[in-house]
């Protein structure tokens, strides 16, 4: 098992980079975490940076998962006891964890969405692209993206459990573990805008706060 630490290690400094962090101080010279939500992520950049950068930290963040996921676990596969799908399981959970709980600032991260999706799209890119849609389709609704990213991990765990017992295609029971215990991550991450949902406070996208 040992051979495993240099893929944890690795994956889990890559998902710790505070992207958002870095960016809100290169770009604006302010420290995220002491406005808008206060959130390591890339809703809170949005709101403080603009939909530019924004999106830019979106995809860096979501490239963490996809650099642990495609070349971490890959470069080290061949050492590996594990399959190579468990390794690329594995290297991506580590990066999650890494953004949610970055060694850098004090183990006080972002969510894990960006970099969860990262994940998702390198293992199952087909499955993660109707979740990004769903995504979109609830935030254009609803405008907020809390209940987009809680809804999409939600639809990406049920889609996987259909094809793979309502539909009978041949699915790796590994997605299953995965997108179940990611959905259940993301659930945890958002209990605060889960309450702010339920009494309606929840800031909107496009609005203040």
């Amino acid at each position: 098992m040992l051979s495993l630490i240099p893929i944890i290690t690795l994956s889990y400094l890559v998902g710790s980079i505070p992207t958002a962090l870095l960016m809100g101080r290169i770009l604006k010279g302010v420290d995220v975490r002491n406005v808008g939500s206060g959130n390591v992520g890339a809703a809170n950049t949005f709101r403080i940076l603009g939909p530019i950068p924004g999106v830019v930290c979106l995809l860096l963040d979501a490239g963490k998962g996809v650099l642990a996921v495609l070349v971490v676990a890959a470069i080290f596969s061949h050492t590996s006891p594990l399959s190579l799908t468990m390794t690329k399981i594995l290297g991506g959970a580590v990066a999650i964890s890494g953004h949610i709980f970055p060694v850098w600032i004090g183990f006080k991260g972002g969510k894990g969405v960006g970099t969860g999706a990262g994940v998702l799209f390198s293992l199952l890119p087909l499955e993660a692209a109707g979740a990004f849609l769903f995504f979109v389709l609830v935030v254009a609704l609803t405008r907020y993206i809390s209940l987009g990213s809680i809804t999409a991990v939600i639809f990406m765990a049920v889609a996987i459990l259909v094809e793979k017992y309502g539909f009978g295609l041949e699915v790796r029971t590994e997605f299953v573990y995965l997108t179940i215990v990611l959905s259940v991550l993301i659930l945890l991450t958002h209990r605060s805008n889960i309450k702010r949902l339920l009494k309606g406070t929840e800031g909107k996208f496009g609005g203040k706060g």
